[in-house]
């Protein structure tokens, strides 16, 4: 037997997805037992019913993205049309939710994505996406130096969300963090910009500029040196605060910049003021040093 998405399934057993198909004698197992434990959604439909196509690939992403809090059931009601008739259900597709052995809501009718979402999070409470929790996990990678895996997590995210924008940012992160820039970019680059581009998105296009603009710089063993040898070297110190952020020295990076700014606030047509936003930017504004340098900004310039 094959359920609507053209899986196989046996009767009354669970498919490789996870999904049971329920007949007339199994029923009061898989949903009015089952219930007992935890809600079950049944879904009836036919294998010639169109719209229930349409509805099958989306109750099995909303389900899945419950991780556990629901199960689902499907019947074929072509084959089993007892239940179907026992419930009044007219048309199909139709889906009955039941706990503790009773129906206790349902719908009909090929539902888009955020309204299945709603009914069962009227069920079982709020629904974290999948792809939320795959993001979480790659933050919490990428916080604990694990870039490969920080890059697998936000990659999956991606599966199930193409477009979100928290996960590309994070894909972008992670290749820069793994020291990829090419990666990075070219995650960015399949975005087009937007105006709705919300802080990570901008940030990790602010990071990739700035890597791509470390990486120019070269070694800044040599740009110390040439510092120390002509303070008033701006370029030199200029190009010394980009190693420095390349090189994740975030503090002396800004250092960098304001003291060319003290020494000389119209250099480069105030291009150090200008640089410095940029690491803000992609630093993030609640970053510990993001604060601790516009502190020093606004100190410079207001005092």
């Amino acid at each position: 037997m094959n359920d609507v998405s053209g899986q196989p399934i046996t009767a009354g057993q669970v498919g490789e997805s996870g999904v049971i198909e329920t007949t007339a004698t199994t029923f009061r197992q898989d949903v009015l037992v089952e219930s007992t434990r935890q809600p079950v959604l049944v879904d009836f439909w036919a294998p010639w019913c169109e719209p229930c196509k349409q509805l099958d690939p989306i109750l099995r992403k909303v389900v899945s993205a419950a991780v556990g809090k629901v199960k689902l059931v499907k019947m074929n009601i072509e084959a089993h049309p007892q239940i179907a008739g026992q419930l009044g259900i007219k048309s199909i597709p139709a889906v009955v939710a039941f706990q503790k052995g009773q129906p206790v809501d349902g719908f009909a009718g090929a539902l888009p994505e955020s309204q299945v979402k709603g009914f069962i999070e009227r069920i079982v409470g709020p629904i974290a996406g999948q792809a939320d929790e795959l993001i979480a996990e790659g933050e919490g990678a990428l916080e604990a130096g694990d870039f490969a895996a920080a890059i697998e997590a936000f990659g999956h995210a991606l599966e199930f969300e193409p477009q979100n924008h928290k996960a590309i940012a994070g894909l972008a992160r992670a290749h820069l963090e793994n020291n990829d820039i090419i990666s990075a970019k070219s995650v960015l680059e399949a975005l087009p910009v937007s105006g709705k581009e919300g802080p990570e998105l901008t940030a990790a296009r602010a990071g990739v500029a700035l890597a791509e603009q470390a990486a120019q710089v070269g070694d800044f063993g040599l740009l110390e040196e040439k510092v120390t040898a002509n303070p008033a070297d701006h370029q030199a110190r200029f190009d010394l605060a980009l190693a420095y952020n390349g090189g994740g020295q975030r503090e002396l990076a800004a250092d960098a910049l304001l003291e060319i700014i003290r020494q000389d606030r119209k250099w480069d047509n105030d291009g150090a003021r200008r640089q410095l936003l940029q690491f803000f930017e992609a630093w993030g504004p609640m970053d510990p040093d993001t604060i601790a340098a516009r502190r020093k900004l606004s100190g410079m310039l207001f005092s």
